[in-house]
């Protein structure tokens, strides 16, 4: 199987996460994380140009063959729910634009792919995150969760994959 490069986001409109991993169903890779930061005093169009620009910036960098983008499930507000919206869909359009398939999970199957359990906490999904990829130390939550995206991802379409494989005569 042909290793896949993917980027997992996990969009916000203060601090917006991406991880890229590598893999080809047996093997998984580490290979960036990062946050892109953002000042709650900007404008909100402003921030969304820097998530869409700096996320351009990195797929153009790091070349991945897709995106996986965790989805808005909850939000505190409606407000707050719109905000997370406009994000996913800057980064989502950065990936667009670059000409990626998009691919979104939410938080849910992302804990069940990473954890195997769908309501696991945060600090069991970066625990495991550290342990897949031999990372040491604390992470960024952000960029923790877009390694668990990504992993997702990558998880489930190497599933997918085996079982179409297999159940072929």
């Amino acid at each position: 199987m042909e290793s896949l490069r993917t980027i997992g986001i996990d969009p916000g409109s203060r601090a917006t996460g991406y991880g890229i991993v590598e893999g080809d169903g047996r093997r998984l890779r580490y290979v960036a994380s990062g946050v892109v930061s953002l000042q709650g005093q900007l404008p909100l169009w402003d921030r969304l140009g820097i998530i869409y620009t700096r996320l351009t910036a990195i797929i153009h960098e790091y070349q991945p063959g897709c995106m996986a983008v965790e989805d808005v499930f909850l939000a505190k507000n409606v407000k707050s729910a719109l905000k997370l919206g406009h994000a996913r869909g800057a980064a989502i359009l950065a990936g667009v634009n670059a000409g990626l398939g998009i691919h979104e999970y939410s938080a849910l199957q992302i804990k069940q792919a990473v954890v195997g359990y769908g309501r696991a906490a945060k600090d069991q999904v970066e625990d495991m995150v550290r342990f897949f990829f031999g990372l040491k130390g604390q992470l960024n939550p952000n960029a923790s969760d877009a390694l668990a995206v990504a992993l997702c991802h990558l998880n489930t379409g190497a599933s997918l994959s085996r079982w179409k494989v297999s159940s072929q005569p």
